[in-house]
């Protein structure tokens, strides 16, 4: 395609590099060879597009700022609003010295495919760091850790209790002294009918007429 040729494999795998770069920093919260390696990769792409007459010392500007942003946040974690202004400073600039066309959002859409499919490749590797403990959840509810949507109440089969609101099918029945969330078997009771309670499926209890 046109776009290739005018733009290069060569940025889109710069670019790939740097977004890379970005990503391990996210995860691991530190300053090591992620930062390096993107550095060696934004100084290569951002003096071609210089020296090309492609760019302004706006876009670089732009594009620093969002890499100052994305430290700070990486520091002095927040509520992640740094890290999404910056890279969207990043997006911005990136595009601008592309020729802010429909081929320079092409080349950045392909750039990312290739650095999250490196990055999954390698997340298991790396340590995780406060901002990615903040924006990634790691524990799941599960029933084997002690985790349950509603505590069954299996002692109340075969007990005899009050209808405290309509049931239409739910409501509330007074049922071994306490107030407890049941549905009738199918048909309306009205308030004050004696039920009795036919089974318990999780937090479902299910009552009919005595």
């Amino acid at each position: 395609m046109d776009f290739i040729v005018d733009i290069g494999a060569l940025q889109v795998l710069l670019l790939a590099v740097m977004f890379l770069s970005v990503m391990v920093e996210i995860k691991t919260g530190g300053m090591g060879v992620g930062v390096l390696l993107g550095l060696v990769a934004a100084g290569v792409f951002w003096s071609s597009q210089y020296t090309r007459g492609l760019v302004e010392f706006y876009h670089i500007a732009v594009f620093l700022a969002g890499i100052l942003m994305i430290i700070v946040e990486i520091l002095l974690p927040t509520v992640g609003l740094l890290a999404g202004l910056g890279i969207a400073a990043m997006f911005y600039s990136i595009v601008l010295a592309l020729g802010g066309d429909i081929g320079a959002l092409a080349a950045l859409g392909i750039a990312l495919v290739i650095s999250v499919a490196a990055f999954m490749l390698i997340v298991s590797r790396l340590p995780s760091s406060r901002l990615w403990n903040k924006v990634v959840l790691h524990d799941s509810s599960r029933s084997e850790r002690g985790f349950v949507s509603a505590e069954e109440q299996p002692d109340l089969v075969g007990k005899v209790g009050e209808v405290l609101t309509e049931l239409r099918p739910s409501g509330t029945a007074r049922i071994d002294g306490r107030p407890v969330d049941v549905i009738s078997e199918g048909a309306f009771i009205s308030k004050g009918t004696q039920v009795v309670v036919l089974s318990v499926h999780g937090s479902r209890v299910i009552v009919r007429t005595v």
